[in-house]
């Protein structure tokens, strides 16, 4: 028993309070906290992709309206994203994530109970709005507490999660749907997610070098915004993330329904299967995180473009093999290039951290809603090959910034990207 006078020492304030570091329980616990909300954050945002044959079947609209059950979500999203970035730095980055993660679960729930279109549309909507606490806070979470040494490692680790939850809510709906409804196919994702909710509050570490700022308001929040804004590095990674995410979902987006017409003809099912390549973005993650921690990130960007570049032509092949290889190609490199880029933007950000990260995600989900949507028209006037012409335009462009910032961040160049941390 220790004594009355032993000593108690004082917890730890901001500036003293130890990173969490690879090989300690604290670091093993904020990873699976943050895998599990990006797996249900993924998980819930993407489970209605392989139910939108099913959806312009059912309520009797085009491929492209249908398509708006996930770009409406995915645009809401961005706008709540920048919201919540705009005053991050007065808000509990724990508290945020939870409330985002259940109130999502539910929602998920009420869209497998709507009764026609319109209200599927307007709840998915609302769905976007709450799903946006997760990513805006979820990457400066990582930014501030874990060591830099250790900080690609723990962000491919999360995305590895929602590359997770992003091929579950896919695989888990497409077979329900194929076997039962979608509606009951909604409900069992809406289940999953909030127990992922439960898992990520008992084990997330608390903030320990999170200091609420309470004054400032929308003015420190506008100096923030513009003092990215004008870094041309980070304004690149901001067009990555728009041109990379629009790209990847515009690919699965009208994939099924390539794959349920002739001559492939697939059922439900089988086009749920394919989902499966989100394995390999798993794995690209916490890869080329480490890789980019050792090697360096504007190498391995380049390396995740130039791999989706080779996926997406991979998948002009009628062979259904050779096709379905395109797509996993494409998914390993969008991954890795993501990975690297969301972690990088963290680094490059002097101050503001939370708003560098919600204006990347802004524009990442922007690209999802508008590239989406533009998506589905290409498919309705060209068909595949037209999907494909646009998005290989898309990731030329790609290529060009990521070589941008390989240049001007080398090792020989003023600006490097390692000195810029703040």
């Amino acid at each position: 028993m220790s004594s009355p006078t032993s000593p108690v020492s004082p917890p730890a304030s901001p500036e003293t309070a130890p990173y969490l570091q690879r090989g300690t329980a604290a670091f093993r616990r904020a990873n699976w906290a943050l895998f599990a909300a990006g797996f249900s954050t993924f998980s819930l945002m993407y489970c209605v992709q392989p139910l939108l044959p099913l959806f312009a079947d059912h309520f009797k609209v085009s491929p492209a309206q249908s398509s708006l059950s996930l770009s409406l979500t995915t645009g809401l999203l961005a706008l709540a994203i920048f919201l919540v970035g705009l005053w991050a730095s007065r808000l509990p980055r724990k508290s945020v994530m939870a409330a985002s993660l259940f109130a999502s679960g539910v929602l998920t729930l009420a869209v497998a109970a709507t009764p026609d279109w319109h209200a599927l549309l307007a709840v998915r909507a609302l769905q976007g709005l709450v799903l946006g606490g997760v990513p805006a806070v979820a990457m400066a979470y990582l930014a501030e507490e874990v060591s830099s040494s250790d900080l690609g490692f723990a962000m491919g680790l999360y995305i590895g999660g929602s590359a997770f939850g992003g091929m579950m809510g896919r695989v888990i709906t497409g077979l329900v749907a194929d076997h039962s409804s979608w509606r009951v196919a909604l409900v069992v994702v809406g289940v999953v997610g909030v127990l992922a909710a439960v898992l990520f509050v008992v084990a997330l570490p608390t903030s320990r070098h999170f200091k609420p700022q309470r004054s400032g308001g929308w003015s420190a929040a506008r100096q923030g915004i513009v003092t990215h804004l004008v870094d041309p590095n980070l304004l690149s990674l901001f067009a990555l993330g728009f041109l990379l995410m629009g790209s990847f979902v515009t690919i699965y987006n009208y994939a099924g329904f390539r794959l349920m017409a002739p001559p492939y003809s697939l059922s439900q099912t089988l086009i749920s299967a394919i989902f499966t390549v989100y394995v390999v973005g798993i794995f690209a993650s916490a890869l080329f995180g480490r890789l980019a921690d050792r090697h360096g990130r504007g190498a391995m960007l380049c390396m995740g473009v130039g791999t989706m570049l080779v996926g997406l032509l991979l998948t002009l092949a009628v062979n259904l093999v050779v096709m379905v290889l395109g797509v996993v190609v494409l998914t390993f490199g969008f991954f890795a290039a993501h990975s690297v880029a969301s972690g990088w933007v963290g680094q490059l950000a002097r101050g503001y951290k939370a708003q560098a990260a919600s204006l990347y995600l802004l524009a990442y989900y922007l690209g999802s809603s508008v590239l989406g949507s533009v998506g589905g028209k290409c498919w309705e006037w060209a068909g595949w090959d037209g999907v494909v012409g646009l998005i290989g335009a898309f990731l030329v462009v790609s290529a060009a910034l990521g070589a941008r910032l390989y240049i001007v961040t080398s090792p020989g160049r003023a600006v490097v990207a390692g000195e810029r941390m703040s």
